[in-house]
């Protein structure tokens, strides 16, 4: 069941797509850690014209949660989460590198099966954290880090243009950078107290 804020976040993403009819928007899952709302909130209405937004994210009341089969959990998110969705944006606050569900999410998009088409990825650092020191989620950390990497990570955007050119740099990886992604790291078990 969804949360109040994930529902009001779901109304924004729908307004903030209802003023653009770009046929060449990409659908982007939006990852987040629940205590950045007023931030992804302002990020979607303030951007969500450039992309069609897939924002409701995995929580404790999915009823796969509890699963010990760690691939029927990966399947879940992957179809009811990220399946039509070609990039994720994983916004960076304070402690998104706590959430399981953050690498999870990641996980599922950095997957590439008969049954999975891979997303591209890609990290903006929220304003209440710009300028200090910011721990990335570890997953997102191991694709953009390195000489080659996978995934970007950017400042949050000055505009519409800067904005949209992460994302399509993001939905090009797929291809072009594939050979580069790192999904090696296990899966978290808990979230970390941050």
């Amino acid at each position: 069941m969804a949360t109040y804020g994930e529902i009001r976040l779901t109304r924004i993403a729908e307004a903030a797509a209802r003023k653009s009819d770009d046929p060449t928007r990409r659908k982007c899952f939006i990852s987040y850690h629940h205590a950045d709302q007023a931030e992804v909130e302002e990020f979607v209405e303030s951007f969500g014209h450039l992309f069609i937004a897939r924002i409701i994210g995995i929580s404790d009341a999915d009823d796969f949660i509890d699963s010990t089969d760690t691939d029927y959990v990966m399947d879940c998110i992957r179809e009811r989460y990220l399946t039509d969705s070609t990039v994720t944006i994983v916004l960076v606050g304070k402690c998104t590198w706590a959430r399981r569900y953050v690498d999870w999410e990641i996980y599922s998009t950095l997957r590439n099966n008969k049954n999975d088409r891979r997303s591209g990825l890609m990290g903006i650092t929220l304003p209440s954290v710009a300028g200090t020191s910011v721990t990335l989620p570890s997953r997102l950390s191991d694709n953009v880090n390195g000489d080659e990497p996978y995934a970007r990570w950017w400042k949050y955007p000055s505009s519409d243009s800067a904005l949209r050119t992460c994302i399509e740099d993001a939905y090009a990886a797929r291809t072009a950078r594939a050979h580069l992604v790192d999904n090696s790291r296990a899966r978290k078990i808990n979230s970390s107290p941050c």
